[in-house]
């Protein structure tokens, strides 16, 4: 299992490797300190799923890591670049290499679903025709696993799992190399949750993509992630595989992944790869 701490040095983070490193991260909001020296490596191409009780600061590290929080102590790195040193504008050829999926989808109501994909497109590269742009959304919208016709639908005209794969397609819309997924399981059903998740994993081996994955759905750990940052206590207080994290011994660990639900994923997982 990983240590809590990364020991990397400047040199090695730039070959690739660890597309986000995250180093004495403090998030503070007036007296109420949410992250206290949190520590976090990403590595490459790998689903990395990020589990936490409500409070811990699983939404917070992921606007840190984007540029939407700005920490109060502490150093990120994407790509080899810092988020938290840098100006806004100077993190323009950083931004324009990740996606976001928030959680709810975060759409643009009065937009259809083929504008909302056009909108990052619009941002980066204003110099594409309008054509051009309407061809990469409709692309966008079925690499989403949604028919082409969807793209015309406004979200709400869409059910709450459609709307999921709209804010996909939307952040796929740059072609990034990290994609940033909030809950994207939450509210789902479990057959709409499962699809989701294969089509998360399929975008992964296909892309290449790096993900950084919030989520309490723990079907969805078992089956697509390979491994888990665990947050409590204000910090990250373990990564690894589940069966790493378990060998941790720690209460919230123990809780969380050998109670009934985590019993049942694990069994569920158990007769999927039997089945395989």
């Amino acid at each position: 299992m990983d240590s809590e701490r990364p020991a990397l040095g400047r040199h090695e983070r730039f070959r690739g490797d660890y597309p986000v490193v995250v180093e004495g991260l403090q998030n503070k909001f007036g007296k109420q300190v949410v992250h206290d020296n949190l520590d976090l490596t990403v590595r490459r191409r790998e689903i990395l799923g990020v589990v936490g009780g409500s409070g811990t600061g699983k939404s917070v590290l992921m606007r840190s890591i984007i540029g939407l929080q700005q920490p109060t102590e502490g150093n990120i790195e994407v790509f080899g670049r810092s988020i938290t040193e840098a100006e806004p504008d100077e993190n323009i050829g950083v931004r324009n290499r990740w996606g976001v999926l928030f959680q709810g989808g975060a759409l643009f109501s009065t937009l259809t679903v083929g504008e909302n994909v056009e909108v990052p497109l619009r941002q980066f590269y204003p110099e594409i025709s309008p054509a051009l742009r309407r061809e990469i959304a409709r692309y966008k919208v079925m690499l989403s696993g949604l028919p082409e016709e969807a793209a015309n639908k406004f979200p709400s005209e869409l059910s709450g799992g459609m709307r999921k794969r709209a804010g996909l397609a939307r952040a796929l819309a740059l072609d990034p190399e990290l994609l940033f997924l909030d809950e994207p399981t939450a509210g789902l059903d479990p057959i709409g949750a499962d699809k989701f998740d294969r089509l998360t994993k399929e975008l992964q081996d296909t892309l290449g993509l790096t993900v950084f994955l919030i989520t309490h759905d723990l079907d969805t750990l078992y089956a697509i992630c390979d491994r888990v940052a665990v947050l409590a206590d204000k910090r990250v207080i373990a990564v690894g595989t589940i069966p790493e994290l378990l060998e941790t011994g720690h209460p919230w660990i123990e809780e969380y992944f050998n109670g009934p639900r985590g019993r049942a994923a694990q069994g569920t997982q158990t007769r999927a790869e039997s089945k395989g």
